[in-house]
């Protein structure tokens, strides 16, 4: 009988028949009329998805992003009853710090990809041997080649206890942890729980929102009087975001059961996050490439539909019971990088009461949401810089 807790070498091969099924389907697509605006404000838009449409049923190749998944190991292991699946890298150089990197939605482990050189071999990569870092980025449960829960309860805190033990289970007494979007709320959570070994965390997406000015942004009433322009703009710009997506995926998830039927209209789901990532996918399939590529967004997008994941992805939302952005009371140390294009800038005043023992702030001239998978050599320095007090 196998040990649940028994770590399995893990590969990725996909057969040739479900990349043909999904020629075929994005080749059947049934199309709508185009928007009747000149803008993205009705949502993706016919023009960037028809070209979507074009080069992922003729010219995109599954194969090599296929092929770069399978050059670095992969695991599963069995937490809390589910399977969970595991890029582990080590490095070469002694005393390298271990890192737990955690990823989003609609993000995959093919957002972070980028980092595991630069960090785990800095000496080819504009650092020193003293930079490196071992990297382990789980897939999150429901997500690519981890399980999907059956049952209720596998809401963030929940995940952050299953990181916890996954690092334990690798043997690193020592570690840190980074995260952006969902990832950032989870390594927040484990900030909290202050698991054996945990060291401190790195976000790129702060959860420092003071409550009464998060219960305002998200009720549409006035906001509190005080606030500073810098504070006053970051509620702005998580107001002009409105994170539809999040309240349907949240409250109705099961009813997006067209994004498991139809390749296309999970593409478009997928695209329309925020309206800065939104713009910058649009530019991309325009032929304007500014960090992203059309690979890099169909790698992401193929590997949702190939692992049928969108419904599973999208119950974190159903199962979270806090805030996207307030503060959580984390006391270990904390490395904030800022991003200008995130959902929000996160005001240094806010962060430093946010996070009493930070250890590092950083505003950053390029990059959005999806900071790792845009901006890797940003956020490559982030990560060494961020954490190297720890060490």
């Amino acid at each position: 009988m196998t040990n649940p807790q028994s770590i399995r070498p893990f590969h990725v091969n996909i057969p040739e028949a479900e990349l043909t099924e999904l020629r075929n389907r994005i080749n059947a697509t049934r199309w709508p009329e185009k928007e009747t605006v000149s803008d993205q404000s009705q949502g993706t838009q016919l023009e960037t998805m028809q070209e979507l449409a074009r080069y992922w049923a003729n010219e995109y190749d599954w194969r090599k992003i296929e092929a770069k998944i399978n050059a670095v190991p992969h695991f599963l292991t069995e937490i809390d009853g589910l399977d969970i699946h595991f890029i582990h890298v080590r490095s070469k150089h002694e005393n390298a710090m271990p890192i737990l990197i955690a990823h989003g939605w609609p993000g995959s482990i093919i957002e972070q990809m980028k980092l595991i050189e630069p960090l785990t071999n800095p000496t080819e990569h504009g650092g020193s041997a003293s930079d490196a870092f071992h990297v382990v980025i789980p897939s999150m449960p429901g997500y690519g080649f981890s399980g999907k829960p059956t049952t209720t309860g596998w809401d963030t805190e929940r995940i952050a206890r299953a990181y916890g033990e996954l690092m334990t289970r690798l043997g690193y007494e020592k570690y840190a942890a980074q995260g952006g979007d969902w990832g950032a709320i989870v390594v927040d959570a484990m900030g909290v729980q202050e698991p054996k070994g945990l060291l401190g965390i790195h976000t790129n997406m702060a959860k420092v929102i003071p409550a009464d000015v998060d219960a305002a942004i998200w009720s549409g009433n006035p906001l509190p009087e005080g606030l500073s322009d810098e504070e006053k703009k970051a509620c702005e710009q998580v107001r002009e975001n409105k994170f539809y997506y999040a309240f349907i995926m949240g409250t109705r998830p099961q009813t997006l059961t067209g994004l498991v039927d139809s390749p296309i209209g999970l593409a478009a789901f997928m695209l329309d996050h925020d309206w800065k990532s939104l713009a910058l996918i649009t530019r991309t399939f325009a032929g304007i490439q500014e960090g992203l590529t059309r690979d890099d967004v169909l790698d992401n997008i193929t590997l949702f539909w190939l692992t049928n994941s969108a419904i599973s992805a999208a119950r974190i939302y159903w199962e979270n019971k806090t805030s996207f952005f307030a503060v959580q009371g984390v006391k270990l140390p904390v490395a904030v990088s800022v991003f200008p294009d995130e959902l929000f800038e996160a005001p240094k005043s806010w962060t430093e009461k946010a996070y009493p023992n930070l250890i590092h702030y950083n505003r950053l001239p390029k990059g959005g949401h999806f900071a790792a998978w845009e901006q890797p050599e940003y956020m490559t320095e982030e990560i060494r810089t961020g954490l190297r007090s720890l060490r």
